[in-house]
């Protein structure tokens, strides 16, 4: 079965995004250009994320009227986004809307996924309902050399070290990579 993996920039204070929902923080550390392309993203099937990522990214490739970049950020990989509203789609794009819990549509994104990984995008509380569903295997933070004091919370949900264990930590530049499984709620 397909791995469900967590992948995301923060804070040191824990923050994926400003209150303006910016990234802004992030781009301006020194060698962050850098850094990007020494990290090695999941090599996912599908990727998922909740509609503030989703129009951050649309808004940041200007996906909409030049949905060649959304092709090139994402080619045939599905997107499903989580949301209630009705939100554009770049023209060509396999973005497939969500309206209704994590455990409800695991079924259909395992499916698009098949045997390869889904990538939990962002946010982090969409990251949190997947853990609450048992459907959280991995947990990965670029750590910038920002505090933010406020703003989007990288995981708003208590997670005892008794269900994460380090896989592998390492420095990029300025920034420090942490990898953690999740272990499953012992019964």
């Amino acid at each position: 079965m397909a791995r469900i993996r967590y992948d995301t920039a923060t804070t040191l204070d824990g923050r994926i995004a400003d209150p303006a929902n910016s990234l802004a923080w992030l781009f301006s550390v020194p060698g962050s250009s850098d850094a990007e392309q020494q990290v090695e993203l999941p090599d996912a099937a599908v990727q998922v994320m909740g509609s503030t990522t989703y129009l951050w990214v649309l808004d940041e490739l200007a996906a909409l009227e030049h949905p060649e970049k959304w092709a090139a950020s994402f080619a045939a990989t599905p997107v499903f986004v989580f949301t209630r509203r009705d939100l554009p789609t770049p023209a060509g794009a396999d973005v497939r809307f969500v309206n209704a819990a994590v455990a409800d549509a695991l079924p259909a994104i395992r499916a698009a996924a098949g045997d390869g990984d889904i990538w939990v995008v962002g946010g982090g509380d969409l990251a949190g309902q997947f853990l609450d569903a048992g459907a959280l295997d991995e947990i990965a933070v670029t750590i910038a050399p920002v505090t933010l004091g406020d703003g989007a919370p990288l995981f708003p949900r208590r997670l005892e070290s008794d269900r994460l264990h380090l896989v592998e930590s390492h420095a990029v530049g300025q920034f420090v990579r942490a990898v953690y499984g999740v272990r499953a709620v012992q019964s």
